[in-house]
């Protein structure tokens, strides 16, 4: 696996602070309450916090922002030291910090204090953005971006630049790859643009679809994808859109979720996936970031650096889900020539926990267990295959003939198994149960099997030959 591509976040760095207490009664003098127990947390905002969510990943992030010599600076300085590198630019003013007082997780009042702007571009800068392969603008307004707007502008030419856009800001460079919008953003730049526009039906959807393609003329951007929340996305390159679901309605905090949602869009576009597979991987990575807790997901400690090795990565995605206090699913097998029934038990796995991990055997160990001339589909497809689910989270490959060493780093609370095991001895349910994880049985749909499927296919027809094939494979 090569070491992913490196990623360049352009935009207005924010310090975010939670105060965070308990509500048992009102106060004496007013109606309002009182929030007691307070305990205090600050952590990176805005663009900074865009930047952290895709370093998270293991990648290597650079962060062009503008910060001072304020106290509410210095912080975000400290927060991001050894999690990605600073590109400074000058501030004008204090930095803005937005302060969140929560009770139960639920927030009562937000108060907003700071409004610096960049003051100029740098030379630097420029340089880096002529060199970046890949660029998330996370644009809050603060002049960061206008700053730097004709450089944003030729790397759009030349390389993917994912914009998120905010009311504040202006709109996006001509040629950018993707722009992110929100759905109430989306409305209120689409009404700029078309002041005299009348209204039309009803829903969320058909309005939304409007906006964004008149966005994509306006803007001319490749496509625009309006983030619906828990919904999902609906993506437009101008004509019929594409809607993108969420794989399921998570419950939690979504602060940073659009954040998370553009990050990802940049980093896939940046390896290399197409806009469609991009919007949907980052939806599902959305969902998943609010269910794993929110910005509470997010390690103390950077990410290590990536090694393009998926069982990293899964492991990675199941400590995160464990330290926010949720449920780990593991599920594993050879998965060659992904079927329906394959796809049922995986989705039912998924909807048992917070997270699914996939344990997928390696070809060598696929070999030994099926005999020669398996298996039919190599590792990487096998993996981008399964990632492409909506139910998956991640995959884990393991070498061995079974996977209890695997099992033993992940750690699972549920090891999902397929209903035709019921009678079958499992070795590993011992282990599972060692730190107090549960096998669980899930219903699996008959007569779906690799190998009929593999013999099935070797009777037709065209696979033993009978059928003439003209140049495009079909019939002459």
């Amino acid at each position: 696996m090569s070491t992913p591509a490196p990623l360049l976040v352009v935009g207005d760095a924010l310090l975010d602070q939670d105060v965070t207490g308990r509500v048992e009664r009102l106060a004496p003098d007013a109606p309002v309450p009182v929030v007691s127990d307070a305990r205090h947390a600050s952590r990176p905002g805005g663009a900074a916090l865009a930047a952290c969510l895709a370093a998270a990943d293991g990648r290597e992030v650079t962060l062009i922002t503008a910060l001072g010599d304020d106290p509410a600076s210095a912080s975000v300085r400290e927060m991001l030291h050894g999690r990605v590198r600073l590109v400074a630019l000058p501030l004008t003013g204090t930095l803005s910090s937005k302060t969140r007082v929560l009770a139960e997780g639920r927030p009562l009042l937000r108060l907003d204090d700071g409004e610096g702007r960049a003051r100029e571009s740098t030379r630097e800068a420029r340089r880096v953005i002529a060199g970046a392969a890949a660029v998330l603008v996370s644009d809050y307004g603060r002049g960061s971006a206008e700053t730097l707007r004709e450089a944003l502008a030729e790397a759009a030419g030349r390389a993917p630049v994912v914009w998120d856009p905010h009311p504040r800001g202006q709109p996006p460079v001509p040629g950018v790859r993707v722009a992110t919008p929100s759905v109430a953003e989306a409305r209120a730049f689409a009404r700029r643009v078309d002041k005299d526009r009348q209204p039309g039906p009803a829903g969320e959807l058909r309005v939304a679809a409007r906006d964004a393609a008149t966005l994509v003329q306006a803007w001319r951007t490749a496509s625009v994808a309006v983030t619906l929340g828990g919904r999902g996305a609906l993506l437009s390159h101008g004509g019929t859109p594409l809607m993108v679901p969420s794989p399921e309605r998570a419950q939690g905090d979504p602060c940073g979720a659009g954040d998370r949602f553009a990050a990802t869009t940049a980093r896939l576009l940046a390896d290399g996936e197409l806009t469609e597979d991009a919007v949907r991987g980052a939806v599902h990575a959305a969902t998943r970031y609010v269910a794993e807790g929110g910005v509470r997901s997010l390690a103390a400690e950077p990410a290590p650096p990536a090694t393009g090795d998926p069982t990293d990565e899964a492991l990675g995605a199941a400590a995160r889900v464990r330290a926010a206090g949720g449920t780990v699913v593991a599920a594993g097998g050879c998965f060659d020539l992904l079927h329906a029934g394959h796809v049922g038990l995986l989705q039912a796995a998924r909807r048992s926990g917070d997270c699914l991990v996939v344990c997928v055997n390696s070809d060598a160990s696929v070999r030994r267990r099926k005999g020669d001339g398996r298996p039919l589909v190599p590792l990487a497809d096998r993996i981008r295959v399964l990632r492409a689910l909506e139910c998956v989270d991640a995959v884990a490959v393991f070498d061995e003939d079974t996977p209890e060493r695997l099992l033993g780093e992940l750690r699972p609370h549920i090891w999902a198994k397929g209903g035709d095991y019921a009678r079958t001895p499992m070795p590993e349910a011992a282990l599972v149960a060692s730190w107090g994880g549960q096998v669980v049985l899930f219903p699996y749909l008959d007569g779906r099997s690799t190998t009929g499927i593999a013999e099935r296919a070797a009777l037709t027809p065209s696979a033993a030959g009978l059928t003439p094939a003209g140049p495009r494979g079909g019939r002459r």
